[in-house]
């Protein structure tokens, strides 16, 4: 078997081989003979098709058969023979040429990139902690109220948070517009779903009132027919209803699994589960700090394969969180995250292989135990992660992840950033690695 290969445009090559011509003829003859002795053509006995007659028939599906099983084992023994490492599966362009006893193609394909890893030294991250104060209990508690909180009509003008039952018709120079009226709509004033001006000018109607509402579409807007039009809204305001807020009294704090009612009890839950979420956004921020230092530090050319791939993984898992598979998403919306996922995973990939790191089985262990304590019977799910080594993979690689995290973190100066609880609240993890 000849090699030899071609540098194509960054990362692609070319690799050209030869494959043994009288090893694949000699297969293809083995295949007829053992096809002859149980073909059945219209014609002929069982067994007695002559050689010609079987060449013509099945000669192209075998020679292409073999050709196939060839290309496969020799294609992984020429990459060894050259030491490369494809970054994806090869596009073949077969070369047969039967005059001249002549099989062979050429594969193209992408490399992975050579990745050095860079020096750190004199690099900073940010560290941010932060503690559940007595405070933010009073505002979870509070928040716990307003998610419960019940409705009830008032006598009185509408003001911001009241629900107010509307209907309303809307005109454009005029005349009614498509989706410009409505009836029965439910409204809480304050939330901003209207278009600007349309909340605002309800703050002091009362039930049974009507108002006019002389406003206009922002531009842009998402139906650009009527973008930065005026538009006059008739308003009738049919109801006005308050939230009503529970008392933290022993029903309430029931609800929230504390059986006995004792409000100590369930501010203490309260405060660890709070400081349950916050663990896991401090880790969160903390990670995304390391991993953009990462890709500042280094720069490497990404092969196109990966990045599709990895658009292609992010399409189906929208889709499947949309629900559809119908919906036409643009490469474009997944290409930067792609680009970033691709980019930390050969990153992490290359610090992970020199440093020689392994899985923590400690660590494997808490954070699935930590998953489980969030179920009903913890002990079950537990026990489904350590059923199968496929169960945990998810687990030990977020597991690995952290562990690249902290041996970053030991190269670099580290600065705590101090943050509240609310400040933690205000933006989640970057999607991705």
């Amino acid at each position: 078997m000849q090699v030899s290969v071609e540098t194509g445009e960054g990362l692609e090559r070319r690799m050209k081989i030869d494959l043994p011509f009288e090893e694949i003829e000699a297969e293809v003859e083995k295949r007829l003979q053992k096809l002859a002795r149980s073909a059945r053509l219209p014609g002929f006995r069982p067994g007695k098709v002559p050689m010609k007659v079987l060449r013509k028939r099945y000669g192209n599906a075998v020679n292409q058969e073999v050709f196939g099983e060839f290309v496969e084992s020799s294609f992984s023994e020429a990459l060894m023979q050259q030491s490369l490492r494809p970054a994806g599966m090869p596009r073949i362009e077969p070369e047969i040429d039967p005059v001249e006893q002549r099989f062979g193609y050429t594969a193209i394909f992408e490399v992975l990139p050579q990745v050095e890893i860079a020096s750190l030294a004199g690099r900073v991250v940010k560290s941010p902690v932060a503690e559940v104060t007595e405070g933010d209990i009073d505002a979870m508690v509070e928040r716990l109220r307003r998610q419960h909180a019940t409705r009830a009509p008032v006598d009185r003008p509408a003001a911001t948070g009241d629900l107010l039952t509307i209907s309303f018709k809307g005109t454009i120079e005029g005349e009614p517009f498509e989706g410009g009226s409505a009836s029965g709509v439910k409204l809480e004033l304050g939330t901003g779903r209207m278009i600007p001006g349309f909340e605002e000018g309800l703050i002091g109607a009362s039930a049974g009132e009507e108002r006019t509402l002389d406003l206009v579409f922002p531009d842009p807007y998402q139906a650009e027919h009527l973008a930065g039009k005026p538009v006059r809204f008739e308003v009738t305001v049919e109801g006005v209803e308050e939230s009503v807020l529970p008392e933290v009294d022993a029903t309430f704090i029931e609800a929230f699994g504390v059986a006995d009612g004792d409000i100590a009890r369930f501010r203490e839950d309260v405060r660890q589960n709070m400081e349950r979420e916050m663990k896991q956004r401090l880790d969160a921020r903390r990670k995304d700090a390391v991993m953009d230092l990462l890709l500042a530090a280094h720069d490497i050319e990404l092969p196109g394969a990966l990045v599709q791939e990895e658009i292609g993984a992010m399409k189906g898992q929208m889709l499947e969180t949309l629900g559809s598979k119908d919906v036409a998403l643009p490469d474009g919306l997944f290409d930067d995250a792609a680009k970033r996922r691709v980019a930390l995973g050969l990153i992490i990939g290359e610090i992970v292989k020199r440093q020689g790191l392994r899985p923590d089985a400690q660590r494997v262990r808490a954070a699935v135990e930590e998953n489980a304590s969030t179920y009903e019977h913890p002990q079950a799910v537990v026990d489904y992660f350590y059923s199968d080594p496929k169960h945990l993979a998810s687990v030990e690689s977020l597991v690995l992840e952290g562990q690249v995290v902290d041996w970053v973190l030991g190269q670099v100066e580290v600065e705590e950033e101090a943050l509240t609880f609310a400040q933690l609240s205000e933006s989640g993890p970057r999607p991705g690695v």
